[in-house]
């Protein structure tokens, strides 16, 4: 294995993806017809208002994004807007995404298109989510309009953000609406979005256009000896639950990126409960540790478990207030980004969590993730970003 370079030390391939990384209902606020605005009403999540203006200002933040030199960006086009009702979609929503669409282009970006991340429409939950007997054909319908209404101005899909966390709060831990906590439900939930997202990708291939996945990954280690069969049986959610479809003969050539979004690691006590990892370090404000080495095991188990297929650091970030460390674990990270490629790991760039601070759900607006903060001012981070890539171009 190589030794971990020190960020002077870090160079990239002039053909490296550096991309951001948002969402609608976070960088815009939730749509009006969403699950997650009647979600804060509820008083189960604070408001998120614009988000952090990105609706109104996004040509601005492109090219913000351009100058330094992220050249990818992943929005998401949100359901619940361009599908307020069943059917029925908002031509108005359909203008504001293509102007939103055609401006990132203008302003020298390729951008990516997530079409389910977060928020639902509230007519499609209020009817039983991916659990309801016709989800799928109301799916199809989406992503099939997505398609042939924006595949001209998207540069690549990543159809579904996180489908086992999805699945997660909104049917086991109960942080999304509709809010259960039913393992049953949370079983066939999870079968449900899984094929949903490889449905989506297979059919957004016939655009032109690459694909990539956006699976939630974390390293899982088991607490002590006794710990291990819960530690499998957790590792089955996270990890096989995708992965047997990824290597399916319907599937398999469904994505042309396996891509991944990494925060941290998780450690399985003997009663199946997840805690923290390493223990003994200091645990950020979302209740996990920081740790940029388990991006490397994530890295390493993907090349072993898909040998051969192309990979994708499809999120990555540090949230907090405290930029030293931030640039202190994005230095770490792509350390070892870049240590796995010299090993022969296929990794074609990395997507940072995010641009410019927003919404971050329950969390509201109290951990920035950003290189830039809500008033567009660049931090340290952006700076240390920056000059890896000017390196790497040169």
């Amino acid at each position: 294995m190589s030794t971990v370079a020190s960020a002077a030390e870090l160079v990239f391939p002039t053909d490296f993806v550096w991309g951001t990384a948002a969402s609608a209902t976070q960088a815009e606020g939730a749509g009006a017809d969403s699950d997650w605005l009647a979600w804060e009403r509820a008083g189960r999540a604070p408001a998120s208002g614009d988000g952090n203006g990105f609706g109104t200002r996004f040509a601005e933040d492109f090219a913000l994004l351009a100058e330094w030199g992220l050249l990818h960006h992943r929005l998401s086009l949100d359901w619940s807007r361009l599908e307020p009702t069943p059917g029925r979609f908002d031509q108005r929503a359909v203008e504001h995404y293509r102007a939103m669409l055609a401006a990132g282009r203008e302003a020298g970006l390729t951008v990516w298109a997530c079409l389910l991340h977060g928020a639902l429409p509230s007519w499609f939950t209020a009817e039983g989510g991916f659990l309801h007997p016709e989800a799928a054909a109301r799916w199809r319908r989406w992503v099939e309009f997505a398609a042939e209404t924006f595949g001209d101005l998207v540069s690549g899909w990543k159809p579904v953000n996180g489908p086992a966390s999805f699945a997660t709060k909104r049917y086991l831990t109960g942080q999304f609406p509709p809010g259960v906590t039913d393992r049953t439900m949370f079983g066939r939930a999870l079968r449900a979005i899984q094929v949903a997202d490889f449905e989506a990708a297979r059919l957004l291939r016939t655009t032109g256009r690459p694909t990539a996945s956006v699976a939630a990954l974390a390293p899982v280690i088991p607490g002590s000896e006794a710990a291990r069969p819960a530690a499998k049986a957790f590792d089955g959610v996270l990890w096989d639950s995708w992965l047997g479809l990824a290597r399916s003969d319907a599937y398999g050539d469904a994505f042309d990126y396996i891509g991944f979004s990494y925060y941290f690691a998780v450690e399985i006590g003997e009663a199946g409960q997840p805690r923290p990892y390493p223990p003994g370090r200091a645990v950020g404000p979302q209740g996990y540790v920081p740790w940029p080495e388990g991006l490397r095991l994530v890295l390493d188990r993907l090349a072993e478990e898909l040998p051969g297929r192309r990979l994708l650091v499809s999120e990555l970030g540090y949230g907090g207030s405290d930029d030293a460390a931030r640039v202190e674990y994005l230095s770490q990270a792509l350390a070892h980004v870049n240590a796995a490629m010299r090993d022969g790991v296929d990794v074609a760039g990395v997507f940072l969590w995010t641009g410019v601070d927003n919404y971050e759900w329950t969390d509201g607006y109290t951990v920035p993730f950003g290189l830039f903060t809500a008033d567009r001012q660049p931090r340290g981070s952006a700076d240390f970003v920056r000059n890896v890539i000017q390196r790497s171009r040169r």
